[in-house]
């Protein structure tokens, strides 16, 4: 009796040591990584990876994951089921392209109510016939013209005019098909002034630059249209500014 009883201590000795280890391999292999996951690294050329992490998070399944650093923002590590890489790989192939370049011609021209003069290249010019039939204005003067080149989405500013009194800027966005894509452009005019500020103690004056808004403007433009953004007068003058552009999407 005795003999059993210390067969059965030693049998519930056994399995309290036995049992703990056993639950912790468990454990540790839940944690595990999973053995069928395929292994990616990708580098993206034109997004940066925290731009689109959310949009790929959607393909990620339980045991997968993306990954990546703020260190390296063009770097994307992916761990997924072979079926879950490829969905990935071809939604990053899908956005990462390069963005579209568009290229506009900018003219500033000066319309007169009194000066009937119009210079020579804008005699023909179909628009100028066009504000003729819309506008007060007799002449118009070419004061500035120049192209400006920028990649979708981002900003660009150019000076203009005879003494480099106006800054223009604009923004683009291409939406719609390549068959057809219309150029979402925000445009903006303005006319910087010298004003004299008040004497100092010691009797000097320092120039401060006046920045006024003449047009701001948000217009939809097909690409190799040309178009008017906008008329702006001049106080008491009988003159006002008019703002032309195309815009035309290259390589």
């Amino acid at each position: 009796m005795k003999k059993g009883i210390l067969v059965f201590l030693v049998l519930v000795v056994s399995l309290a040591i036995v049992l703990p280890v056993f639950a912790e391999d468990v454990t540790q292999d839940q944690k595990a990584e999973p053995k069928n996951l395929r292994k990616e690294i990708v580098r993206l050329k034109y997004v940066r990876a925290q731009d689109i992490y959310m949009i790929l998070q959607t393909y990620v399944s339980r045991d997968g994951y993306i990954r990546f650093q703020n260190e390296m923002p063009y770097l994307l590590t992916i761990g997924e089921t072979p079926e879950n890489v490829d969905k990935i790989l071809a939604v990053i192939r899908e956005i990462d392209t390069k963005p579209a370049d568009v290229l506009f011609t900018v003219q500033l021209i000066l319309g007169s109510e009194t000066d009937a003069q119009t210079d020579a290249e804008l005699q023909s010019d179909p628009i100028i016939k066009e504000l003729r039939k819309l506008l007060r204005y007799k002449g118009y003067t070419l004061l500035d013209s120049t192209l400006v080149r920028v990649i979708n989405r981002e900003r660009a500013s150019v000076i203009l005019g005879p003494k480099g009194e106006f800054v223009f800027a604009l923004q683009p966005d291409v939406a719609g098909d390549a068959k057809a894509p219309v150029i979402k452009t925000e445009v903006r005019l303005r006319q910087i002034t010298q004003q004299k500020a008040p004497e100092s103690k010691e009797g000097t004056a320092q120039a401060v630059p006046n920045v006024t808004t003449l047009i701001e403007s948000t217009l939809n433009i097909k690409s190799g249209d040309r178009t008017v953004v906008g008329v702006s007068k001049l106080d008491g003058s009988g003159k006002g500014l008019i703002l032309i552009i195309s815009g035309k999407i290259v390589d």
